[in-house]
């Protein structure tokens, strides 16, 4: 419910941007209000912040992919623009070992995120990636973006 408030209060603040009392005081009752009607729908729940069940783990993730997500661009990028390098598109299945649903999402909008990867389903703990290239499913296969997600999903 916390975080729910903040994140309200946040979005409020950055697209209004206004400082005057009326209007703070008005941003603050939404905000409340926002808060008390999903309490009271019960649509606040332990899925509804899954990033404090993550703690810091994220932040050392992060990096890891944003690398990752450089590198595959520079390589989607060669692959373009150099007629040599092959690009060799295929549908692979990648094995899903993470604990809980919000690692499976993590995992999964990992690949995507990364370009020349895209996931396509989630299925019996296997995830149909379409990947543009033979290196790109290897990399996949090793298995190491798991890993990682594992890690941050913890063993709470």
């Amino acid at each position: 419910m916390t975080l729910l408030a903040i994140t309200l209060a946040c979005a409020w603040i950055l697209w209004s941007w206004h400082f005057e009392a009326l209007l703070l005081v008005f941003g603050a009752v939404s905000c409340l209000v926002v808060v008390l009607l999903c309490w009271r729908m019960g649509i606040i729940d332990d899925e509804g912040e899954p990033l404090l069940r993550l703690k810091l783990r994220p932040v050392f993730y992060i990096p890891w992919l944003l690398w990752q997500i450089v590198r595959s661009n520079v390589d989607v990028a060669r692959r373009i623009l150099s007629p040599g390098v092959p690009i060799s598109p295929k549908l692979i299945e990648v094995p899903s070992e993470q604990k809980t649903d919000l690692g499976n999402v993590i995992y999964a909008n990992s690949i995507t995120l990364t370009p020349g990867t895209i996931s396509i389903r989630i299925r019996d703990g296997m995830i149909l990636v379409h990947a543009l290239s033979e290196e790109a499913a290897e990399e996949l296969l090793e298995g190491e973006m798991g890993r990682r997600v594992r890690a941050c999903e913890g063993d709470d």
